[in-house]
């Protein structure tokens, strides 16, 4: 352990310097604007993993946008993990409510990081995180205790929902094989009380298309008369919940996992402070389904929301129209055992039946994935649980997140093979959101902590 504080203290400006660079590239994969800066990150990743210490590496094409593909293989008999990760990250709007420009990195202080984080576009999710694996392997190769084999496969479409790579991994199950999976993509409690990540949520993802008149019409002439499609939209979407909270969806809990009181219970003992929730986003309350707490509604029940809606005249002064469509994005976080496509189609046809007479809906699905749980009792989970303990002095919790990760479930549907998820970021690191930023103590500890993983998953596996 001494060794990696060490190696890790002595490059520490090198390996802050070198994730700024990668995060001055705009990798967005939503926005085909960014397409050469997507090319262009998935270069800078090679050239990374080839310095660090990989035999191989190499930018596989795929329909979509390359992976970047990276092995070190000292002997085939030994254990072999599977490094997974993204170079893409999430488009910045709105710009307006960065501090700084959100691709051109700075580290700052704050309460949560005294001793400073990067700020910009893809810091935490998932560039800082998926570079931590990288300068792990470079402090194992230098140091020769590396104990087993490793692959890397970093994709550019994980924000856009991993298009490629179902059609990568079902084309390359050979040269993926490993013993275990690890991805950084989570985050953890604090930074004094670490978490592992054993529950993800599934995700169905769509837009919706309201269509009225063919024209947008005069408010004065036609208001009142004929149906305004924002107006609709906006009813539509309010039914779909109700006074409870409850999604309206006929059969949308069919096969909903409902965890026992005394699963429940194991759940609240993981910290957890509501006023400093409230606090940290400027809330005067928290909002959710009756019958559960706030780390119950994040976690394991399902949940929709609007994600993104608008139609008519936006612009600056008043133009009195009723537009001929309305639009909106929605997403549905899902948990085990609901399958998305299933999910999909019971929105689809609930919502194009609750439409009024005087429009048309139409429901364009954008992609999905299912839920994922990972059992506390395997061999991977409990590496990286000694891992932690090693580090930061304390035992992990096992928590379920809210988030989604589809690849999770298709990996081990495709490679037989189980995920461990090592996140190293804060619920405040703002991911997805203005001021993205991931902690310099976060970076660093995550360096020397993934070492032990390997060490320790080795010597479980003997």
């Amino acid at each position: 352990m001494e060794n990696i504080k060490a190696y890790v203290q002595e490059h520490k400006d090198r390996f802050i310097n070198e994730l700024i660079e990668l995060l001055k590239i705009p990798s967005v994969s939503a926005d085909t604007a960014y397409s050469h800066d997507v090319f262009a990150t998935a270069d800078a990743v090679k050239a990374s993993l080839e310095k660090a210490g990989c035999d191989f590496v190499e930018i596989c094409d795929t329909p979509g946008y390359p992976i970047v593909y990276g092995e070190k293989i000292i002997d085939p008999n030994l254990p072999t993990v599977l490094v997974y990760g993204h170079y893409d990250v999430q488009p910045p709007d709105p710009v307006e409510l960065w501090t700084s420009p959100p691709f051109e990195p700075v580290i700052k202080k704050t309460e949560i990081h005294p001793e400073g984080a990067i700020f910009a576009r893809g810091a935490c999710d998932d560039k800082g995180q998926m570079y931590m694996h990288v300068k792990a392997l470079e402090y194992m190769v230098q140091s020769n205790t590396l104990p087993c084999n490793v692959k890397f496969m970093i994709e550019g479409e994980e924000e856009i929902g991993s298009k490629s790579l179902s059609w990568f991994v079902e084309r390359n199950q050979e040269k993926l094989k490993n013993d275990v999976i690890l991805i950084s993509d989570t985050g953890m409690i604090s930074n004094q009380q670490p978490s592992i990540t054993t529950g993800l949520r599934g995700l169905s993802y769509v837009e919706v298309e309201v269509t009225g008149p063919n024209r947008d019409l005069h408010s004065g002439l036609y208001g009142g008369a004929v149906a305004n499609p924002i107006n609709v939209l906006a009813k539509m979407i309010a039914s779909l919940h109700d006074e409870n909270n409850h999604i309206t969806i006929p059969g949308f809990y069919d096969n909903v996992e409902e965890l026992s009181l005394e699963e429940r219970a194991e759940m609240a003992k993981a910290p957890f402070n509501l006023e400093n929730y409230k606090k940290a986003i400027d809330l005067n309350d928290v909002y959710g389904e009756k019958g559960y707490v706030t780390n119950e509604r994040n976690s394991i029940r399902p949940t929709l929301d609007v994600n993104g809606i608008w139609g008519g005249y936006t612009g600056e002064g008043a133009k009195t129209v009723i537009a001929s469509k309305a639009f909106a994005k929605i997403s549905m976080r899902l948990v085990p055992n609901q399958d998305w496509e299933q999910i999909t189609e019971l929105f689809t046809k609930h919502f194009t039946s609750i439409a009024p007479a005087g429009v048309t809906v139409l429901v364009k699905p954008h992609h999905g994935g299912q839920g994922y749980v990972t059992p506390i009792d395997s061999i991977g989970y409990k590496a990286a649980n000694m891992a932690y303990t090693e580090t930061f002095g304390v035992p992990a919790i096992p928590v379920r997140s809210g988030g989604s990760i589809p690849i999770v479930a298709l990996f081990e549907k495709e490679l037989k093979s189980k995920t461990i998820l090592m996140g190293f970021g804060l619920d405040s690191d703002a991911i997805h959101s203005p001021n993205e930023h991931f902690g310099i103590f976060n970076y660093l500890k995550g360096i020397e902590t993934i070492p032990l993983f390997y060490k320790y998953f080795v010597e479980l596996t003997k």
